[in-house]
């Protein structure tokens, strides 16, 4: 893990809960060496703390399960029922995830499958929802955060970090999602001009973990917006649409569902990650290649118009005039070709070490960054439950005792959301709420023995799959080339 992943966070108070669990966690005065490689780059009250806990949950299961935090030898009872609810997590997650690549199928960029069923636009629209909402359920319980549209626009319009000026037409799509984890910052180097090209360090904000959802408007749909906006006619119309189409690869095709997976993204590139991305010219790009370009073809022209003045009486010394004159105007047109290209090459180098995962990768990798943050979540207020006599009215105590756990014992800085993880354990009965609004929570040993009976009954409850869309057919070959 990165030095900037994760903040140090100062304990706060406990409130008396957590005391058996923080027994053998390191102390204030000893949290200095602890966290030292946490790099606190800016302050907590700078941005807002995530529900991502930056911790693994093998770390949580060891630290939560050593001998001193649980009475009467209960720790390996407690490492067990943690295992096989890590298990059943997982197992519930499957579930889920084997509907939504059942629906995704249709749009998956990437099969290489006989299609054997076809589908009405209705039903392609209902599917493609679907799709989506399942994503967006994911993402959630992956703790990633939505960037809203409007602050995608204000996105787009920062400097880059590097150094590129893009530019994203966002019109062209019929669906698209952008979500984040770990909003932070990662320190880089760079050379100034004004600062006679030394070598400085400064912090660019990134996102951790950036996702991206597209899928492209139908071409007709496109062609009439234009038809309206600009009060076209529908063949000028279709035009301006190709013409506006031309920086997206063949390959992107707009009945496909598509989604993309980065780390460490600059919050000022988002725009590189977008299939339309369109390379610009800087200010001082095009004051350089303007200047250089203007003064060779002044020169060039200044010199060359004696010549020419004498077409009449040496034609060939005219001829060759007009020929340097124009490989002056060549040279200066390849060296604005070739800044572009270089520009291009940076952009490709740079998102070719951010990606993560395309399409179907993306969603098994979102599924199980899900289920283990639900582990995470579960694990942790499974722990207080079970050792303190709470009550619902506790739980804002419970929530600030478990985040300063995680701030005393990882240096991490976390807003926990112990709300799902307490509706989680109630609706799999591992937690139950008395009436008088107290919570009671399974031993360990029987709260292995009832995910255990839950396990056993599973395939036996596992409900028929219905596939409500589409209508079976030959199949079509082209789909498996």
């Amino acid at each position: 893990m990165s030095s900037t992943d994760v903040q140090a966070a100062p304990p706060t108070a406990a409130n008396g809960l957590f005391a058996r669990m923080t027994a053998n966690a390191p102390t204030a005065e000893t949290q200095q060496s602890t966290v030292s490689a946490f790099d606190a780059v800016m302050p907590e009250s700078a941005r807002r703390r995530e529900h991502f806990i930056p911790v693994t949950r093998f770390a949580l299961l060891d630290r939560l399960t050593s001998p001193t935090a649980w009475p009467g030898g209960q720790a390996k009872e407690a490492r067990r029922f943690f295992r096989y609810l890590d298990h059943w997590r997982r197992q519930q997650y499957n579930a889920q995830l084997h509907e939504l690549e059942e629906t995704y199928e249709p749009f998956s960029p990437d099969s290489d499958l006989l299609l054997t069923r076809t589908f009405t636009a209705n039903e392609r629209a209902v599917m493609q929802g679907r799709v989506v909402e399942g994503m967006q359920r994911i993402l959630k319980q992956a703790n990633y955060v939505q960037i809203d549209h409007n602050d995608v626009e204000q996105i787009l319009t920062r400097d880059s970090a590097y150094g590129l000026d893009l530019h994203v037409d966002l019109d062209a799509f019929e669906e698209v999602l952008l979500y984040y984890r770990g909003a932070s910052t990662r320190r880089d180097e760079r050379r100034r001009w004004h600062k006679f090209y030394l070598r400085e360090q400064f912090e660019v904000p990134i996102f951790q973990r950036l996702f991206l959802l597209f899928k492209l408007k139908p071409f007709d749909t496109c062609v009439r917006e234009v038809m309206q906006a600009k009060k076209l006619s529908r063949r000028e119309a279709e035009k301006v649409v190709r013409r506006s189409r031309e920086s997206i690869p063949r390959e992107v095709k707009e009945s496909c569902i598509y989604m993309k997976l980065f780390k460490n993204i600059p919050r000022s590139d988002l725009e590189m990650v977008f299939p339309n991305t369109r390379v610009r010219f800087r200010f001082y790009d095009k004051l350089r290649l303007g200047a250089t370009a203007g003064g060779g073809l002044t020169l060039g022209t200044v010199s060359a118009a004696g010549k020419i003045a004498l077409l009449a009486s040496n034609p060939i010394a005219a001829a060759g005039a007009l020929v340097g004159l124009g490989g002056i105007a060549f040279r200066q047109a390849i060296n604005f070709m070739n800044q572009k290209q270089r520009y291009m090459v940076v952009m490709a180098q740079n998102l070719y070490f951010h990606a993560m995962a395309d399409n179907r990768g993306v969603m098994l990798k979102l599924a199980a960054r899900a289920a283990e943050e639900d582990i995470k979540e579960e694990m942790l207020l499974y722990a207080v439950l079970t050792k303190e006599n709470a009550r619902r009215q506790d739980i804002p105590d419970i929530d600030a005792a478990i985040e300063q756990y995680l701030a005393s014992s990882f240096g991490v800085s976390v807003d926990f959301d112990i709300t799902d993880a307490l509706e989680r354990l109630i609706a799999d009965g591992i937690v139950t709420e008395q009436p008088d609004g107290r919570l009671s929570a399974l031993p360990p040993k029987e709260g292995a023995l009832h995910i255990d009976k839950k396990w056993d009954a599973f395939l036996d409850e596992l409900p028929e799959p219905v596939s409500a869309e589409g209508m079976e057919f030959e199949g079509n070959p082209e789909r498996t080339a």
